[in-house]
C-alpha cells in the first residue's frame, strides 16, 4: 500500500475541533495523486495522452474523526481495473495505529478530446499493481433514492469549486450536500455517486431526502439531470 504521513492541521478542522469530512476526502484524494506523481503517470503524463481519471463513487466509513494535531497516516491501494473502471481503497490510521477511515472507490479513465471513456492500458493501469481488497462492507456503486424530496435554493457554481480539470472537485460536492442541509451531527458513513460534471456558471439545485438516521442529497442542474448524490448515514 501507497501513503504518506499527515498531521490534522487546525485549518482542516470544523468547529468541535476535529477533523471536517471534506478534509478526509481532500487526504485521500491528495495520497492517490502522489501516488501517480510518484509512479510517474501523474497530471502531465495523463495530460500528454488526452486522458483523466474521473472518480465515480465514493463509499467512506469513519471510525473516528481525529482531534487537532493528530498523527495520521494515509493509504491507498489499487486493486484491479476492467476495461474503463479502475478500482481503489484507501485506509487512514492514526498514530496508535487504528483505522480511523477504510474506504473504496471506483474510477473512470476519460478520453479528452472525445469526451467518453477511454481504455486502461497496461501501460497506465499495471503501474499500480493489484492488490487484496480491503475488508469492508462493500455498497454498490448507485445510490438509490428515496420517492419523496425537498428541493431547495439553488446556487451557482463558483471559481472556488473548480479544480486543475476545470470541474467542480469531487470533495466540494460534498461539502455543497453538507452546507444544504446545515450538517450539526458526523456521518458514520458517505457514499457518493458522481453521474456529470458540474462546471463554472452552473446553477445547483438540490434536492434533500430524509429517512431514519440517513440523509440524501441529489444536487441536480436546471434541467433536472443530476450531477452527484450524496448519501450520509448517522
Amino acid at each position: 500500500m501507497y501513503s504518506f504521513e499527515g498531521r490534522v492541521r487546525y485549518s482542516e478542522t470544523d468547529e468541535t475541533g476535529c477533523i471536517s469530512l471534506d478534509a478526509i476526502i481532500n487526504y485521500m484524494q491528495d495520497c492517490t495523486n502522489f501516488e501517480s506523481e510518484d509512479l510517474g503517470v501523474g497530471l502531465n503524463f495523463l495530460k500528454k495522452k488526452h486522458v483523466m481519471w474521473i472518480l465515480s463513487s465514493w463509499q467512506i466509513v469513519i471510525n473516528s474523526y481525529p482531534t487537532f494535531g493528530t498523527r495520521i497516516n494515509i493509504g491507498t491501494q489499487a486493486y484491479g481495473y476492467d476495461k474503463m473502471i479502475g478500482y481503489r481503497n484507501f485506509l487512514i490510521k492514526d498514530n496508535e495505529d487504528r483505522t480511523i477511515v477504510i474506504a473504496n472507490s471506483n474510477w473512470v479513465l476519460m478520453d479528452i478530446l472525445k469526451g467518453r471513456p477511454a481504455i486502461i492500458t497496461p501501460e497506465i493501469g499495471d503501474v499500480y499493481g493489484k492488490y487484496e481488497p480491503l475488508n469492508m462492507d462493500y455498497a454498490p456503486r448507485k445510490i438509490k433514492l428515496p420517492k419523496l424530496g425537498e428541493a431547495k435554493t439553488g446556487f451557482k457554481v463558483k471559481e472556488y469549486h473548480l479544480d486543475t480539470n476545470h470541474h467542480v472537485n469531487n470533495g466540494q460536492y460534498v461539502r455543497m450536500a453538507m452546507f444544504v442541509l446545515g450538517m450539526d451531527r458526523r456521518a458514520k458513513e458517505v457514499r457518493v455517486e458522481y453521474k456529470k460534471q458540474a462546471l463554472l456558471g452552473d446553477i445547483i439545485i438540490p434536492v434533500v431526502y430524509n429517512e431514519k438516521n440517513q440523509a440524501y442529497v441529489a444536487l441536480n442542474g436546471e434541467d433536472g439531470k443530476t450531477y452527484t448524490i450524496v448519501q450520509f448515514i448517522f
